[in-house]
């Protein structure tokens, strides 16, 4: 089976006369993509189904979806409605808000570990070359 082509973010990029995005949802250039939603969500599901012990078999049993389903959502392949996921977050003793935070808060420390990266990155550009050996001396 192959997968579908991952749609990128082109930085700057926006329909003609329409804004711009906001420089937050800008990927810079040389940056990792941002990880997808649906990506970010199947980890923490299979993390909860891996915490409580259970088999693709068990857990997608008790939320009325097939194995081969949970498989897809926990492999970030399938992008499940809102209704699929209460159903899954329910049969693993949370809920579909507590999963979203939970899957906001993972995306938001990304950025920011991405963010601190690129500055130290910057940084230590700066400080080569000339720059470092005055300082050195």
């Amino acid at each position: 089976m192959t997968e579908a082509p991952r749609l990128h973010a082109v930085p700057g990029g926006s329909p003609e006369g329409s804004q711009p995005a906001p420089a937050s949802a800008r990927t810079e250039r040389g940056a990792a993509p941002e990880p997808l939603w649906r990506e970010v969500l199947g980890e923490k599901l299979r993390g909860l189904r891996r915490e409580h012990e259970e088999t693709l078999v068990e857990t997608a049993a008790r939320a009325g979806i097939s194995p081969q389903y949970l498989s897809e959502v926990e492999r970030g392949l399938k992008e499940p409605s809102s209704e699929m996921i209460a159903a899954v977050a329910g049969a693993l003793g949370t809920t579909l808000g507590g999963l979203a935070e939970s899957v906001a808060d993972e995306l938001r420390g990304q950025r920011e570990a991405s963010k601190l990266m690129r500055y130290e990155m910057a940084t230590r550009q700066r400080l080569s070359g000339p720059v470092a050996l005055a300082l050195a001396a």
